[in-house]
């Protein structure tokens, strides 16, 4: 008897899920390089080639999160209101993403979200390749901008803030203060920075 589409969809997702949960607590506690994807499959009870279904590099058991957001900049712009300029649909976007705490805003002081920017930000190879997803989403912008050098421009330019505005909104968390704490600054510099944007 065939297992129904919906079911096999959700066994996938959790296996996957799992695979995830187990790889973020390893490397947190012994850090990325010394863990291997086969202590990975191990502590997750899968095989390596079932590992490597779901996730195609050691790179991508961290960085699938912030793989959930690609495209994100390049959506809103698409989707703004007809009202609305791009600079100021982004710029409400993030400041949406402040007031809910969205842990790529950098303002999340849940101490495992901390934990994971710091090995994010302090690991070379996840850095490199959380640069090559910037491109791409760089690249995305750029088309729903319009295309050409001076979309390709604001595209970068917009992305280089939003990543400058979430790192400064991490180490002010990681450096011991609440997001509740942090906030108002955090929306201050969002203000001031897609202002100059525009």
């Amino acid at each position: 008897m065939n297992e129904p589409t919906g079911l096999r969809a959700r066994k996938k997702e959790r296996t996957r899920d799992s695979i995830a949960e187990a790889a973020i607590s390893l490397f947190l506690e012994h850090g990325f390089d010394p863990v291997s994807v086969n202590d990975v499959a191990a502590v997750a009870e899968v095989s390596k080639p079932t590992l490597f279904r779901y996730f195609p590099t050691k790179e991508d058991l961290v960085l699938h999160r912030f793989a959930d957001h690609q495209g994100e900049a390049a959506r809103v712009v698409r989707d703004r209101d007809p009202d609305a300029d791009p600079v100021t649909a982004l710029h409400r976007h993030f400041r949406d993403g402040l007031d809910r705490r969205d842990p790529v805003t950098g303002l999340n002081d849940h101490p495992l979200v901390v934990a994971f920017h710091g090995l994010v930000f302090s690991t070379p190879s996840l850095a490199g390749r959380l640069a090559r997803y910037r491109m791409e989403d760089e690249e995305a912008l750029t088309e729903a901008l319009g295309g050409g050098v001076r979309a390709h421009l604001q595209a970068a330019q917009v992305l280089a803030v939003q990543q400058v505005l979430a790192r400064t909104n991490w180490r002010r968390i990681a450096d011991g203060r609440t997001a509740d704490e942090v906030h108002p600054e955090a929306v201050t510099d969002a203000d001031g920075a897609f202002d100059r944007l525009r």
